[in-house]
């Protein structure tokens, strides 16, 4: 419960510095506008693509946590001519995310799309990566043999 505390004060300190912005992950899709009439080729227009497809992450997991199809509701926010139009994923309501309350500390949105470009810009200058593979967990373990009843 103190780290809800904790939060709360702390995106308030940063809302009071830098402001607010839509919440639910639309300012980073409202954001990606900007770089819509950028004309880029090769390895930039690569990196622009994966950018734009990054910035919908947030809204895409938000739908999904909801049981929606992440893919649909980006396009029908990218479908509104209303800025502040998001996907409430409480009330499974397309509205307007400030009149709701639902809101992001400009600092908070600036910030994670700070650290992600830094850690991308260190990931595609690192020679090599060393990562474990995921290994796949079944929804019920393994029921045990036989031989385990009987004290073989």
């Amino acid at each position: 419960k103190k780290m809800r505390i904790d939060d709360a004060l702390n995106a308030t300190k940063a809302a009071i510095e830098e402001g607010v912005v839509a919440g639910g992950g639309i300012a980073l899709i409202r954001a990606a506008r900007v770089l819509d009439d950028l004309s880029l080729e090769g390895d930039q227009e690569i990196g622009l693509n994966i950018i734009l497809q990054a910035i919908e992450e947030p809204l895409k997991q938000i739908a999904t946590n909801a049981g929606k199809e992440g893919s649909v509701v980006v396009e029908h926010i990218k479908s509104e001519t209303n800025p502040n139009i998001g996907y409430d994923a409480k009330t499974d309501e397309y509205k307007d995310m400030v009149e709701a309350g639902i809101i992001d500390p400009v600092k908070v949105v600036r910030s994670a799309l700070q650290n992600a470009a830094s850690i991308a810009s260190l990931v595609l200058t690192t020679e090599a990566l060393v990562a474990d593979i995921p290994e796949e967990s079944s929804a019920m373990p393994a029921m045990p043999g036989p031989e385990s009843y009987m004290g073989m």
